[in-house]
Order: C-alpha cells, then sequence, then structure tokens
C-alpha cells in the first residue's frame, strides 16, 4: 500500500498556510519544485490516475481552460502517484501542456490530506481524494476544493480568482 493511513488523517495543507515546497519529477522527468513558481499564482490539483474517465476529463478541461488561466499569470500543476512513463502517455495522449508530476509514495498527497480512505463497490482502499489548492504568489494557500466534482470544477476556479 502506497503512504500511510495514520498521516492521511493528521496530515491537512489549509487555507492561510504556506503550501510546503516539493521536488517532484515530471512526466518529461524534469525535476519541478514549487519554489520555482514564485511570484506566480499555482493551481495544484490531485487526480486519482492517467486515463480513468473523471481524470481525463479534468485534465482535458484544464488544457481547455490553460489560456484563461495563463491570462491570469496561472500555472497549472497535476499530481498523481503514476509514474513517469504513465504520465507521458497519458500527456502525449491528450495534448496536456502543463506539467503531470509524480508523487508514488503519495508523499505529497498526504502533506496536503488528499490520500485517504475510499469505498468503491464494497472494496475499501487508500487513495487520492481529488482537491485541487490554489496557491498565490507567496506561496500561500488561498482556496482548496477538496473531493471535487470535475463538472463545473474549472469554471469555479476561474469565477474565485
Amino acid at each position: 500500500m502506497i503512504g500511510c493511513p495514520e498521516m492521511a488523517k493528521k496530515a491537512s495543507i489549509t487555507k492561510g498556510m504556506t503550501a510546503p515546497d516539493f521536488a517532484l519529477k515530471d512526466q518529461d522527468d524534469n525535476v519541478v519544485r514549487l519554489r520555482n513558481f514564485r511570484g506566480k499564482r499555482v493551481v495544484l490539483y490531485f487526480y486519482v490516475r492517467d486515463e480513468t474517465p473523471g481524470c481525463t476529463k479534468e485534465a482535458c478541461s484544464f488544457r481547455d481552460g490553460l489560456g484563461k488561466l495563463r491570462s491570469k499569470d496561472i500555472v497549472v500543476l497535476g499530481v498523481s502517484p503514476d509514474s513517469v512513463d504513465s504520465h507521458k502517455r497519458f500527456a502525449g495522449k491528450y495534448g496536456l501542456p502543463f506539467p503531470l508530476l509524480v508523487d508514488e509514495k503519495a508523499e505529497l498527497a498526504e502533506k496536503f490530506g488528499v490520500w485517504g480512505k475510499k469505498n468503491i463497490y464494497g472494496r475499501t482502499y487508500y487513495g487520492i481524494i481529488r482537491s485541487t489548492f490554489i496557491i498565490d504568489e507567496a506561496g500561500k494557500v488561498k482556496k482548496e476544493y477538496r473531493r471535487v466534482k470535475v463538472n463545473g470544477h474549472l469554471n469555479q476556479i476561474l469565477q474565485d480568482l
């Protein structure tokens, strides 16, 4: 099992807190650090898995709205426990022009409190709880969206900016 269930219950980044810096690989095997985006706002979204219907719809929504986000000086970063190779295939297949970050041990997900117990079709397991955070130019969390519903999510983010 990835991650520690006990951590998922304790750790959580909330509005007003400084987002923890991280160094994670993206789909191109580049190391991406949050601190490198100081001076810009960041939409950091955690998604369950590459190639699943909801996650594909969410990623494509960010792709399609990227022009509006960039016009507001926003950077988009996606995070899931999938591998570099999986992210590379996913980004290539759907033309995703933003970094997809590898959090294979769910350490960043645990820090943000988005790694938790899930129950689907009677099966209980731990995984990503779809969530998005808006991080301001100074690295503070300005808005958090937990248990995100994909439909309308981008529009809500754009309204809240």
